[in-house]
């Protein structure tokens, strides 16, 4: 390892809480993390961690090292980025790229868009690992390095970049749904439905929440038979007629311009679900990433009209 990636083993092994989980994202063995450790503890004369057979926490003169670490990894890779730039070294996406991605979108769009990207990138020798999950996948303990997902980033440590700032939810049925139910007026319509939920995080997702013509909101709590923690099995639901689906317009702006879903309330307007791929600190935000998000963005808002 160079005398950068100490350094990096630090602040992953921080953030992760654990020497194996910091191990995976940095691709080493587990010993050879707590031996790097150990070496940078000597060097500096403090101890870092106290350790446990049960936890890994920061020791007093951890937490006051951790914010040192994260500004010299951050300049030392700033600079480098620099003088590539510079230069005109600009690289393009190069080694391992691991991803976690939302199951609905990305099984139906962003595993092909992110082939295109690579492909625009000339990533020779890009290997492009995807995790297809609805879980809050935890980029501080997970063996990934990047998320797109739904929602405001989970933790201040997380870079968000916007992916579709201004996505919302959309109520949506199938047409055969709708002729056997009828089309509600109103959000306290939707207790007489049978609603499609969602498993978002630990808990059901069964309060929805609409915005009014005249900017007032309601939130109205939603019953149904049908729960599932995939996305696209919620979409699917929905298109064999079995209920109401509160879904990204992304993950249905196909469904609804092909008339296999209808928009329901449509003068009522969803909850904001923008979309963003998400990373662990600065020094990935390289120029090559960077161009990555920027094509994912204009794929996005050309999906389902954003702007």
């Amino acid at each position: 390892m160079d005398r950068l990636s100490p350094l990096q083993l630090f602040l992953a092994t921080a953030d992760a809480g654990s020497f194996s989980a910091a191990a995976r994202r940095l691709d080493i063995g587990p010993v050879q993390a707590s031996a790097t450790i150990a070496r940078l503890e000597q060097e500096l004369g403090v101890r870092l961690f106290e350790r446990s057979t049960r936890r890994l926490r920061l020791t007093e003169a951890g937490e006051q090292w951790l914010p040192h670490a994260r500004q010299l990894v951050d300049a030392w890779l700033a600079g480098q980025a620099a003088l590539r730039s510079a230069a005109g070294l600009d690289t393009p996406l190069t080694g391992r790229l691991r991803v976690s991605l939302p199951s609905d979108l990305g099984r139906q769009h962003l595993w092909r868009w992110l082939e295109d990207a690579c492909a625009e990138e000339t990533a020779s020798g890009l290997q492009l690992e995807l995790r297809m999950t609805d879980r809050l996948a935890d980029l501080l303990k997970e063996p990934v390095d990047h998320a797109v997902r739904y929602g405001e980033p989970p933790d201040s440590s997380l870079i968000a970049l916007p992916l579709a700032p201004h996505n919302r939810r959309v109520l949506c049925a199938s047409p055969a749904y709708l002729a056997r139910h009828g089309h509600p007026e109103a959000p306290d319509d939707l207790a007489r439905h049978e609603c499609l939920r969602f498993v978002l995080g630990e808990s059901v997702h069964g309060r929805w929440r609409f915005t009014a013509p005249d900017g007032s909101t309601q939130a109205v709590e939603v019953q149904g038979s049908r729960v599932a923690d995939d996305g696209g099995q919620v979409r699917a639901w929905a298109l064999a007629g079995f209920g109401l689906a509160y879904k990204s317009r992304l993950d249905v702006a196909d469904d609804l311009a092909a008339g296999r879903l209808v928009a329901v309330l449509p003068g009522w307007l969803g909850e904001p679900a923008p979309l963003h791929w998400m990373v662990v600190g600065r020094h990935q935000l390289t120029p090559a990433l960077r161009r990555l998000a920027e094509r994912l963005k204009s794929r996005c808002e050309a999906l389902a009209g954003l702007g």
